[in-house]
Order: C-alpha cells, then sequence, then structure tokens
C-alpha cells in the first residue's frame, strides 16, 4: 500500500479507536493503519483486526476511557492452566489450554509486517490471557521463540513486558540472558509476577493449579539475583474482615471461606517486595467475573454473597461481564496495601497506572 492509500485507511479507524491515532503524524498514522486495520474491507469503520500474532493491546477498550494507546500483545497459548477463579480472562476465553496452530510461521509474518510499513515502536506485552510460563512452555517453547524474534526486531518495541504466575520457569527456560539481551535503559525489559497470596492454602482455593507461594518467590528471588528487573504484583486485592485487626473473618466465615488476604498477609508481602528489590507494586481490587458459557464456580458465587454482604445497602456494580463493589468499599480495599508501600518506601501502583506508565 501507498502512504496516500495509508492515510486514507486511517480516517476509517472506529471512533473507539481513534484516540491512539490522533497523536501521531500522518506517516505514522498510515503506518498503524496498514499494519492493525484490515485492507479490503468495504465496512465504514474498521477496527484492528488484521494482525494474525502480534495485536492490539486491548480490543475491548475504548480509547476515550482507557487511552492504552497504540501497544501491542503477544498471548503465545489458547488457554491457561492456572485455573483461576477471579481470572477477568473467564469472561472471554474458553477453558481449553493448547498451542496456537502456525504460531511461529504467523508471529514471523506479523514483525516482517511491522518492519515493511515501518509501524512507530510501542510495548510489548506477554500475555493478557494467557500465562507464557504456564507448564506447556516447557514443552512448546512458543514464549522462548516469542523473546527470540522480538530481540531480532528489537527496535520496534519500547519496552517488553512479561506477565507470569511461574517465575521459576521464567528463570529455568533459558531465558535469562533473553531478558537481559532485550533490556536498556530507555527500552526495558521486565517480569510482573502475580504473588496475590501469602497462605497457600487460600492460593489452592482461588488458584487451584498456579505455582505454590514458596516456588514463585524462589523463582522471584532467582530472577532477581540474576538481574532481572522484578515487579510484584499483589493482584487482585480482596475485601477484609471490617475489624481493623483481621481477627476475624466476619462474612467469609458465614460464607464458609477463607479469608484470602488479612492485613499481615499484605505486610508480609509487601515487605517481600522490598526485600528482593521490585520495581514496584501493582494492585487493583478483585471483580466477580462471570465466566463465558458456563457458571461461576463455587467459591466465586459465596465470593459474590460476601461482595453483597460487604457493600449492603448499596449494591454491586455489574459492568464488563463483571460485579464490582462500590467505589468507596473499593478504597477501603486498596487502603492498606498502599499504606504499607508507603511505609516501606516502594511505589505501589493501580493496574491501570502501571499499564499506562509504561511506555
Amino acid at each position: 500500500m501507498s502512504l496516500e492509500e495509508g492515510i486514507a485507511l486511517s480516517k476509517r479507524v472506529a471512533p473507539k479507536y481513534a484516540p491512539a491515532w490522533r497523536s501521531k503524524s500522518p506517516r505514522e498514522q498510515a503506518a498503524m493503519a496498514m499494519y492493525f486495520l484490515p485492507h479490503g474491507s468495504r465496512k465504514p469503520t474498521l477496527c484492528p483486526t488484521r494482525p494474525r500474532v502480534v495485536k492490539w493491546y486491548c480490543p475491548f477498550a475504548d480509547q476515550s476511557r482507557f487511552p492504552s494507546g497504540h501497544r501491542y500483545c503477544i498471548n503465545v497459548y489458547t488457554g491457561c492452566s492456572h485455573g483461576c477463579v477471579y481470572c477477568y480472562a473467564a469472561g472471554y476465553q474458553q477453558e481449553q489450554v493448547r498451542e496456537k496452530r502456525d504460531f511461529a510461521k504467523l508471529l514471523r509474518m506479523d514483525l516482517a509486517d511491522l518492519e515493511e510499513f515501518d509501524v512507530p515502536p510501542a510495548p510489548i506485552h506477554l500475555s493478557n490471557s494467557t500465562d507464557p510460563f504456564q507448564p506447556l512452555e516447557a514443552t512448546a517453547g512458543y514464549t522462548r521463540l516469542a523473546l527470540r524474534e522480538i530481540l531480532r526486531h528489537r527496535h520496534r518495541f519500547t519496552s517488553v513486558v512479561i506477565l507470569t504466575k511461574n517465575p521459576r520457569l521464567a528463570f529455568e527456560s533459558e531465558c535469562v540472558d533473553l531478558f537481559h539481551q532485550l533490556h536498556a535503559p530507555s527500552a526495558e525489559c521486565f517480569v510482573e509476577v502475580s504473588l496475590a497470596f501469602w497462605r497457600d492454602e487460600v492460593r489452592m482455593m482461588f488458584e487451584p493449579n498456579a505455582p505454590s507461594i514458596a516456588d514463585r518467590m524462589e523463582g522471584i528471588r532467582r530472577l532477581r539475583q540474576a538481574d532481572v528487573p522484578v515487579v510484584l504484583r499483589i493482584d487482585p486485592l480482596f475485601p477484609r474482615s471490617l475489624l481493623s485487626d483481621g481477627s476475624s473473618n466476619g462474612a467469609y466465615q458465614d460464607a464458609n471461606l477463607l479469608q484470602p488476604q488479612t492485613l499481615d498477609d499484605l505486610e508480609r508481602l509487601v515487605g517481600f517486595g522490598c526485600d528482593v528489590g521490585a520495581k514496584h507494586i501493582v494492585y487493583s481490587p478483585a471483580r466477580i467475573v462471570q465466566p463465558r458459557s458456563r457458571p461461576l464456580s463455587e467459591v466465586m458465587r459465596k465470593m459474590r454473597k460476601v461482595y453483597e454482604s460487604m457493600a449492603a445497602p448499596e449494591k454491586l456494580t455489574f459492568r464488563g461481564g463483571s460485579w464490582r463493589l462500590p467505589s468507596a468499599n473499593q478504597t477501603e480495599v486498596t487502603e492498606p496495601l498502599r499504606n504499607f508501600c508507603s511505609r516501606l518506601n516502594i511505589p505501589a501502583k493501580c493496574c491501570k497506572q502501571n499499564l499506562l506508565e509504561t511506555r
């Protein structure tokens, strides 16, 4: 396509995504349109649906409300074996875990297109909807492949972010050298590790197939000893007992559930982040996600009753396929963690802030 054709194509981008185009020069707008938008469509407005593997970061986000802008995501597998009952991806993704057909071929085709259209550099994330270091990686190796290919085209990406619950496999899968090669002062590569719980009995209730707490902590320590930058995600955050000392389960006890995160749990998690030298800590309030084509799990049905009890007399908000606590309750949920981070002098960022500040 010519530059003129690319500019004409860019004018057809759907209003939902248009803000991401407006800040770019005409040439950059054309390049983004040629990469992200379908070339042969007769529709008057177009969405970023063309790429095969290296895709638009979040296809659901309206840029006027969630200005994530031009950034990429590679979901290296379909589905995730961790089985986390709170996962937002359950709202749009099937449970089946599998390799992607022709992944290597399609990845290289997308990267070649980035070069051909001279798309301006942007952050790339692995992954939004699957763990790149779930057990399947040990045999399939798609994450290692993706990182090697990204390295070959490093100038197309400002930062490289890897999100996982399995930092030990990230360390043991011969990726540490790749992390180092991908990292630069002005173009970072770092690993974000989810570690929301301090007690393994709670982890087994909410993350039944994910690595244990001890395994994750050991993996984080190994990455840090290898000088790999790590962000600790104490995410999601669940509401606690109404008692300030956290000594009673309150609504959790009524629902026959363990309290997910006591104040002591949160303080220990933040302390661990400080001890290992995490860049910062990421948090967000937990939502009750309605899974795609199946009912809520037993745990999340009980959690919904807990949320309803804690929100009373207000009602839960249902938005984007999930139930959420009222804003006042959400502040109560997140404030202790932010206070612990402030006391221990480690930056705390809500999930949205963390994303938007990754450049």
